[in-house]
């Protein structure tokens, strides 16, 4: 008996450890200030780094994009996001922000999901649901918390809101427009 015990426990042990060696632990470097987590290169941050974000992108237009995996309308989106971020990613007055209201807890979805639909995009992961009563007004007075929601802005400034749906179309419009 003791050796059958002993023989389980050899291979368990050589199992676990096998395993974490074809499995690497998640890329996940957490940064002191606990604003900003990155979980396989996609940063999982706080409101006010997004904001700051924002702020930052001087001399560019920046499509913001909120939506989640588990947001039929925002999935069905995604690919025509994609597209339009295809064709003017080189551009450097443009840049296109995916931000996800996925739960923290499921991040590894989040990240396997990019992989899975090949989103060419930036995506970050929006880690602050419990103060969305707060956020949402600050990005949109009108904004009820429905996704999906496309903010668009030209030099840090809000030029245009969408709540709910948008068409490839409906999204170059408002980006020939602006940039």
């Amino acid at each position: 008996m003791k050796k059958i015990l002993s023989l389980t426990a050899f291979v368990f042990s050589m199992s676990f450890y096998f395993s974490q060696e074809l499995n690497p632990p998640s890329k996940e470097i957490s940064i002191q200030n606990k604003e900003q987590v990155f979980v396989n290169d996609v940063p999982m941050i706080k409101y006010e780094v997004l904001e700051k974000k924002i702020q930052e992108k001087k001399d560019v237009l920046l499509v913001l994009n909120f939506w989640s995996t588990t947001c039929a309308p925002c999935v069905k989106e995604l690919p025509d996001f994609m597209e339009v971020n295809n064709k003017y990613k080189d551009n450097p007055k443009f840049k296109m922000l995916l931000v996800s209201l996925d739960r923290p807890k499921d991040k590894e979805r989040v990240v396997q999901f990019i992989k899975n639909k090949k989103l060419s995009a930036e995506v970050i992961l929006l880690d602050d649901i419990k103060r969305m009563n707060t956020w949402i007004p600050r990005f949109e007075k009108n904004w009820d918390g429905n996704i999906p929601v496309t903010i668009v802005y030209k030099n840090s400034e809000k030029v245009h809101f969408n709540d709910g749906e948008m068409t490839k179309t409906e999204l170059e419009n408002v980006i020939t427009k602006n940039l």
